[in-house]
């Protein structure tokens, strides 16, 4: 008895069609050749590809927009690394623009021979990134979080990276063992004080790289969205001129962390500024230009991955 090939699915249908239309070089028309099918179906199908991202595109020419964006960037803020690319258009997730970007950016490193140490933080952006990042052996580095891998329902944080990025390139890793936010300053410095939590601190301090997304503190604050801060608790920071977040410890208009607030119980590392070490802030949007600014004005962050509206309005916001 002869074994028959299994029915192809419809996403088996439109990663074939994609390879076809985006490799191949084949128009629709051959496609609806080459597969039996018609020129509508053949053009839904590569639609479909693309739409549940069966298809990568990187973009390899670099914008004469963007590079003097960047150089302007690099100028105002004193940035080490600096890309800029192309917006989406009013309504589209800006996150999907600069993944690919981030994940070229992360990829320089993982390809270095000389053994590292990368410290990731969590979040939209971050994910998005590690999402993009090509299939690479890279176990002669160490990943580790800047932030506490516990939710507040005590499940794991859905935005974690550190895992998912270590399941792609092989490299040992370090998650934080402890809450985001613990529910009271006696209880995260028990945390902090567990011999495998400060080995783990220990690691992320001395990070040769780091890479963090950026929070905004306006009424539509991350932490607020994914339940790890109140509403009273969001009004009380903000009164204290919170504008930003990076990998959970919330700063001003200047960049300077605040004493108040979750800062009191916030897991992990805070990102030091003003070392020398790369530390590449992974954000775009025009709701964070306040928090990307005044992160780069204090040295939180030397490099940014964003793309061109951000780009701007951080040239106007100065």
């Amino acid at each position: 008895m002869n074994r028959q090939d299994p029915e192809p699915t419809l996403l088996d249908e439109a990663a074939r069609a994609g390879w076809l239309y985006y490799v191949g070089g084949m128009t629709q028309d051959q496609i609806a050749a080459e597969l039996g099918i018609s020129r509508q179906r053949a053009q839904r199908l590569v639609s479909r590809a693309m739409a549940e991202g069966l298809v990568k595109v990187r973009l390899d020419h670099r914008l004469s927009g963007c590079l003097a964006l960047e150089a302007a960037l690099r100028d105002r803020f004193g940035l080490g690394r600096c890309r800029v690319m192309p917006g989406l258009g009013r309504g589209a997730d800006p996150v999907r623009g600069i993944a690919a970007a981030a994940a070229h950016e992360l990829e320089r490193f993982l390809r270095m021979e000389a053994a590292l140490v990368i410290a990731l933080g969590t979040g939209r952006a971050l994910r998005g990134m590690v999402d993009e990042v090509l299939p690479i052996e890279a176990p002669q580095h160490r990943l580790v979080s800047l932030i506490g891998n516990i939710a507040p329902d005590g499940s794991a944080s859905f935005f974690d990276v550190v895992m998912r990025l270590a399941d792609r390139v092989r490299a040992p890793h370090y998650p934080m063992p402890v809450p985001v936010i613990s529910t009271t300053a006696e209880e995260n410095a028990a945390f902090q004080a567990l011999p495998p939590v400060r080995r783990v601190r220990d690691l992320a301090r001395a990070a040769d790289v780091v890479f963090v997304g950026v929070g905004q503190m306006t009424d539509d604050a991350p932490l607020l969205a994914d339940g790890f801060v109140t509403r009273a608790e969001l009004a009380e920071m903000q009164a204290d001129g919170a504008v930003g977040e990076v990998a959970g410890w919330v700063f001003d208009r200047q960049g300077h962390y605040l004493d108040v607030g979750t800062n009191r119980r916030t897991g992990g590392v805070r990102v030091a500024p003003g070392l020398a070490r790369p530390s590449i802030g992974i954000a775009a949007g025009l709701p964070k230009v306040a928090a990307i600014a005044a992160a780069m004005r204090a040295g939180i962050l030397n490099g940014l991955v964003t793309d061109e509206p951000t780009a701007r309005a951080l040239l106007a916001e100065g």
